[in-house]
């Protein structure tokens, strides 16, 4: 989730974007993963979405047990079902590939479980921050790495992203929350910042860990490391995190 050299915005892909990767853009699956290393690469990427997709499921089901009324615990319950649904896309699209699903999510289990360990939240609104901030650094994370794909794979990674309602339902809880006591918009400013900081650092171990991953992330060998794009896409990253802290009513 993390040293990569996306394009602009993925809309904007085609003004910005080395030759390299709008010609992968343009292509389908079955004409991109004839390179074995650009295959390997999204492997890897559903690999570590799938998993992603499953420990959001399991978190957000473990969540529902802070929620301070029945109907927040219903609501954060249909959140996980869809993040688990999101799972089965990804799952079934590694299996169609030819790919064990367990073996391609295999090695991002250490980074997401380490992520969740030292993040785990101590109430039901620090839960309600790290659903919405965490998930969005990875899924703004994600859309940029979705710039570099070909059509199918593409077109399956940002159907994923889509937001199961959990932004909105943050958004309220948490402004009501702020409005009742002004306090604790401190302490779950200082929090989302320190999710911030782990989320990004987890992105990197992922990644630095995965070569074709990594090699696809940064450009590909031909167009090499290119630290301007690199510093943009944090740019980006992070003026989208500053945006939700304000829609949350807090300091970023």
């Amino acid at each position: 989730m993390r040293f990569m050299t996306s394009s602009d915005k993925p809309g904007n892909a085609s003004d910005t974007a080395p030759a390299e990767t709008a010609s992968v853009a343009a292509r389908d699956w079955a004409t991109a993963s004839a390179d074995p290393q650009y295959r390997a690469a999204v492997v890897d990427l559903l690999g570590a979405l799938a998993y992603g997709e499953l420990a959001a499921f399991e978190r957000l089901a473990e969540d529902a047990k802070l929620a301070p009324t029945l109907a927040d615990k219903a609501e954060l319950a249909k959140m996980a079902s869809a993040e688990f649904h999101h799972f089965e896309r990804l799952r079934d699209r590694l299996a169609e590939i030819g790919e064990e699903p367990t073996r391609a999510m295999e090695p991002f289990v250490a980074a997401y479980d380490g992520f969740h360990k030292q993040t785990a939240p101590s109430d039901w609104l620090e839960g309600l921050v790290k659903a919405y901030v965490g998930d969005s650094i990875a899924s703004d994370f994600y859309r940029e790495v979705a710039a570099r794909l070909d059509s199918d794979s593409r077109d399956l990674v940002l159907a994923v992203l889509d937001d199961t309602g959990h932004g909105g339902f943050a958004v309220e809880k948490v402004r009501a929350a702020i409005d009742a006591d002004p306090r604790v918009g401190g302490r779950l400013a200082l929090w989302a910042r320190r999710l911030m900081g782990e989320a990004l650092s987890q992105s990197q171990r992922v990644v630095a860990d995965r070569d074709a991953l990594s090699t696809m992330l940064v450009g590909g060998v031909a167009d090499g490391f290119d630290l301007a794009e690199v510093g943009k896409m944090f740019s980006r990253i992070t003026e989208a995190h500053t945006k939700r802290m304000a829609a949350l009513g807090l300091a970023a």
